[in-house]
């Protein structure tokens, strides 16, 4: 299950005669385990990693620590689920270090980025204090470089 896992990850876009051919195994035995994995809820969905530039520069993406009180009872998962239900919002974390949370924002400006940090994280009860950090450069996602790895256009003297 590992292997397969493991193959998804990588391509999730391989037929089911690739994988079984890949794991030594046949196309209703993965298309079995693939469906199992799906039903206890291993596999949450698929996706597609692409050059964002490409297709629109018009976005801002931004990370933001929170430092928070955690509730009774629920601990931080009442704060991480509020905020998991804003549509800018791509993933919450739960963090060590000197941050409780982590969430990755993806907005049309920094205004966007200011108003959201401003009025929905700052406003939900125990967000202590927030950090803001902004992404510059993409060079891999999910394991997959996005950059020429031969483009290093810099000039060393």
């Amino acid at each position: 299950m590992d292997k397969l896992i493991k193959i998804l990850k990588t391509n999730a876009r391989l037929s089911d005669q690739e994988i079984a051919v890949m794991l030594g195994t046949d196309e209703k035995d993965v298309r079995e385990q693939i469906k199992s994995l799906e039903k206890k809820g291993i596999i949450k969905g698929y996706t597609t990693v692409f050059d964002e530039d490409f297709v629109s520069k018009d976005y801002v993406r931004a990370i933001i620590e929170l430092k928070v009180t955690p509730k009774a009872q629920v601990g931080y998962d009442e704060i991480a689920r509020e905020i998991s239900q804003y549509g800018e919002v791509e993933s919450v974390y739960l963090v060590s270090g000197g941050y409780d949370l982590s969430v990755m924002l993806r907005c049309h400006s920094l205004k966007e980025v200011s108003d959201y940090v401003a009025q929905r994280l700052a406003t939900i009860d125990g967000v202590v204090s927030t950090t803001t950090h902004f992404f510059l450069q993409k060079y891999k996602e999910s394991g997959i470089m996005l950059i020429d790895e031969d483009a290093d256009e810099r000039v060393l003297q």
